[in-house]
Protein backbone atom coordinates (compact mmCIF):
# COMPACT_ATOMS: atom_id res chain seq x y z
CA UNK A 1 0.00 0.00 0.00
CA UNK A 2 1.43 3.53 -0.99
CA UNK A 3 0.18 6.75 1.50
CA UNK A 4 0.14 9.56 -0.50
CA UNK A 5 -0.09 13.39 1.43
CA UNK A 6 -1.49 15.87 -0.85
CA UNK A 7 -0.34 19.60 0.41
CA UNK A 8 -1.02 22.06 -2.27
CA UNK A 9 1.25 23.48 -4.54
CA UNK A 10 0.95 24.58 -8.28
CA UNK A 11 0.28 21.06 -9.33
CA UNK A 12 -3.40 21.68 -7.87
CA UNK A 13 -3.77 25.83 -8.74
CA UNK A 14 -7.17 26.77 -9.94
CA UNK A 15 -6.58 30.44 -12.17
CA UNK A 16 -9.64 32.65 -12.40
CA UNK A 17 -8.42 35.21 -14.22
CA UNK A 18 -5.72 36.82 -16.73
CA UNK A 19 -3.43 38.40 -14.17
CA UNK A 20 -3.42 34.85 -12.86
CA UNK A 21 -4.92 35.26 -9.56
CA UNK A 22 -5.28 31.90 -7.91
CA UNK A 23 -6.14 29.45 -5.15
CA UNK A 24 -5.05 25.79 -4.33
CA UNK A 25 -8.43 24.15 -4.74
CA UNK A 26 -9.62 20.31 -4.68
CA UNK A 27 -6.33 18.10 -5.54
CA UNK A 28 -7.13 16.19 -8.89
CA UNK A 29 -4.42 13.30 -7.69
CA UNK A 30 -7.42 10.64 -8.35
CA UNK A 31 -8.45 11.51 -11.19
CA UNK A 32 -5.07 12.16 -12.75
CA UNK A 33 -4.44 8.31 -10.90
CA UNK A 34 -7.50 6.85 -12.46
CA UNK A 35 -6.33 8.04 -15.85
CA UNK A 36 -3.06 6.93 -15.38
CA UNK A 37 -4.79 3.49 -14.92
CA UNK A 38 -3.62 3.47 -11.11
CA UNK A 39 -6.86 2.55 -9.65
CA UNK A 40 -6.15 0.63 -6.01
CA UNK A 41 -2.73 -0.02 -4.00
CA UNK A 42 -2.93 3.71 -2.33
CA UNK A 43 -5.01 5.47 -0.32
CA UNK A 44 -4.79 9.73 -0.18
CA UNK A 45 -5.14 11.72 2.79
CA UNK A 46 -5.34 15.75 2.21
CA UNK A 47 -3.01 17.86 4.78
CA UNK A 48 -3.36 21.00 3.58
CA UNK A 49 -4.09 23.28 0.55
CA UNK A 50 -1.18 25.69 0.36
CA UNK A 51 1.38 27.44 -1.98
CA UNK A 52 4.28 26.09 -0.83
CA UNK A 53 5.68 29.47 -0.40
CA UNK A 54 3.52 29.94 1.98
CA UNK A 55 4.39 26.98 4.24
CA UNK A 56 6.12 27.42 7.55
CA UNK A 57 8.31 25.29 9.57
CA UNK A 58 5.26 24.52 11.36
CA UNK A 59 3.14 22.79 8.05
CA UNK A 60 6.24 20.87 7.01
CA UNK A 61 6.98 19.87 10.87
CA UNK A 62 2.68 18.54 10.31
CA UNK A 63 4.38 16.57 7.08
CA UNK A 64 7.06 15.02 9.04
CA UNK A 65 4.47 13.73 12.00
CA UNK A 66 1.97 12.26 9.21
CA UNK A 67 4.40 10.26 7.18
CA UNK A 68 6.31 9.39 10.23
CA UNK A 69 2.61 8.29 11.64
CA UNK A 70 1.72 6.34 8.29
CA UNK A 71 1.75 2.70 8.90
CA UNK A 72 3.28 2.62 5.08
CA UNK A 73 6.44 2.42 4.16
CA UNK A 74 5.83 3.83 0.96
CA UNK A 75 4.85 7.57 0.86
CA UNK A 76 4.02 9.98 -2.43
CA UNK A 77 3.72 13.56 -0.95
CA UNK A 78 1.83 16.29 -3.54
CA UNK A 79 4.04 19.36 -2.95
CA UNK A 80 4.83 22.94 -4.76
CA UNK A 81 8.17 23.29 -6.39
CA UNK A 82 9.26 26.69 -4.84
CA UNK A 83 10.27 24.93 -1.29
CA UNK A 84 9.87 20.77 -2.02
CA UNK A 85 13.77 21.16 -1.22
CA UNK A 86 13.11 22.41 2.04
CA UNK A 87 10.20 20.30 3.12
CA UNK A 88 12.26 17.16 1.56
CA UNK A 89 15.39 18.18 3.99
CA UNK A 90 13.16 18.47 6.75
CA UNK A 91 12.11 14.40 6.12
CA UNK A 92 15.86 13.46 5.53
CA UNK A 93 16.07 12.33 9.30
CA UNK A 94 13.31 9.52 8.82
CA UNK A 95 14.85 5.91 8.48
CA UNK A 96 13.05 2.97 6.78
CA UNK A 97 10.89 4.38 4.67
CA UNK A 98 10.65 5.18 1.01
CA UNK A 99 9.14 8.78 0.58
CA UNK A 100 9.12 10.51 -2.79
CA UNK A 101 7.94 14.19 -2.87
CA UNK A 102 6.16 14.86 -6.91
CA UNK A 103 4.61 18.31 -8.31
CA UNK A 104 4.21 20.56 -11.51
CA UNK A 105 5.59 23.36 -13.03
CA UNK A 106 1.86 23.49 -14.80
CA UNK A 107 -0.97 23.15 -12.66
CA UNK A 108 -2.75 19.48 -13.17
CA UNK A 109 -5.99 21.79 -14.64
CA UNK A 110 -4.41 23.04 -17.61
CA UNK A 111 -3.76 21.44 -21.12
CA UNK A 112 -0.03 21.47 -21.26
CA UNK A 113 0.69 20.32 -17.98
CA UNK A 114 3.50 18.18 -16.38
CA UNK A 115 1.37 16.80 -13.95
CA UNK A 116 0.39 13.79 -15.23
CA UNK A 117 3.67 12.49 -16.34
CA UNK A 118 5.58 13.38 -13.08
CA UNK A 119 2.90 11.45 -11.30
CA UNK A 120 3.42 8.18 -13.01
CA UNK A 121 7.30 8.71 -12.75
CA UNK A 122 6.74 9.07 -8.80
CA UNK A 123 4.19 5.99 -8.60
CA UNK A 124 6.99 3.97 -10.29
CA UNK A 125 9.92 5.53 -8.14
CA UNK A 126 8.29 5.33 -4.43
CA UNK A 127 8.30 1.86 -5.72
CA UNK A 128 11.12 0.49 -7.10
CA UNK A 129 13.97 3.33 -4.90
CA UNK A 130 15.68 2.19 -1.47
CA UNK A 131 14.35 3.74 1.53
CA UNK A 132 15.72 7.46 1.56
CA UNK A 133 13.85 10.84 0.69
CA UNK A 134 13.39 11.59 -3.35
CA UNK A 135 11.67 14.46 -5.25
CA UNK A 136 10.41 13.12 -8.45
CA UNK A 137 10.40 15.68 -11.23
CA UNK A 138 10.47 15.40 -15.04
CA UNK A 139 11.98 12.21 -15.36
CA UNK A 140 14.84 12.35 -12.86
CA UNK A 141 15.05 11.35 -8.97
CA UNK A 142 17.13 13.59 -6.95
CA UNK A 143 18.00 12.97 -3.06
CA UNK A 144 16.90 15.05 -0.39
CA UNK A 145 19.91 17.85 0.61
CA UNK A 146 21.58 17.59 -2.94
CA UNK A 147 18.81 19.28 -5.30
CA UNK A 148 17.09 23.08 -5.79
CA UNK A 149 14.64 24.40 -8.36
CA UNK A 150 16.38 26.37 -11.21
CA UNK A 151 13.76 29.36 -11.48
CA UNK A 152 14.90 30.29 -15.11
CA UNK A 153 15.17 26.76 -16.50
CA UNK A 154 12.40 25.73 -14.37
CA UNK A 155 13.74 22.80 -13.62
CA UNK A 156 15.17 20.93 -11.01
CA UNK A 157 18.91 20.20 -10.75
CA UNK A 158 21.09 18.34 -8.65
CA UNK A 159 23.24 20.39 -5.90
Amino acid sequence: MIQIFTTGGTIDKVYFDANSQFEVGTSLLPELLAESNIHDGYRVQELMRKDSLEMTDADRQAVLEAVSASECDRILITHGTDTMPDTAAALAKLEGKTIVLIGAMQPARMRRTDALFNIGFAWSAVQLLSPGVYIAMNGEVFEAGAVRKNLKAQRFERT
